[in-house]
């Protein structure tokens, strides 16, 4: 498998595959990423400075990605670790660590100085993954990131 930077082209399978993810999992439409303006144009989503996302690619095929922007409304230096979703082909095999290292080391390039991440309580093994990776629970949400319906959110200094 291959970790790159978004293409234009990727566009739609990286869309298929967060919204199919998300309906897999049970997970609202509403409050998540289903219904971001993102989502429908990833590669013009990522074209800012300090921003980046990153596609993994199997066989010619999308199989998943993740990004890091800085996290809206907040001046405290932290970024955020965005859409990160697989198909379930890609699942399961170490690839979600590795792109969350690439993302990271970006993040610490970028001139970041933490990593905010949300979720939903039943993406258990993505929670799992985040904590794997240093992520610690918050209290509470920080910045306006416009996925009401996730409750669970992590933090990571870098």
């Amino acid at each position: 498998m291959i970790i790159r930077k978004i293409e234009p082209k990727d566009n739609q399978e990286i869309e298929q595959i967060i919204k199919e993810t998300i309906l897999e999992f049970g997970l609202p439409t509403n409050g998540t990423a289903y219904e971001d303006i993102e989502t429908t144009k990833m590669h013009a989503s990522y074209q800012q400075n300090n921003e980046v996302y990153f596609v993994l690619e199997n066989e010619n095929k999308i199989v998943g990605g993740a990004g890091i922007k800085a996290l809206k409304n907040n001046t405290e230096g932290v970024c955020e670790l965005q859409k990160m979703y697989f198909s379930p082909i890609a699942r399961g095999k170490g690839i979600g660590s590795v792109l969350i290292k690439k993302c990271l080391q970006e993040a610490k390039n970028f001139g970041f100085s933490a990593c905010y991440i949300e979720t939903d309580p039943r993406m258990e093994a993505a929670i799992h993954l985040y904590k794997k990776n240093g992520f610690t629970a918050l209290e509470t949400s920080l910045g306006d990131t416009g996925h009401s319906s996730c409750s669970v959110w992590m933090l990571k200094t870098l």
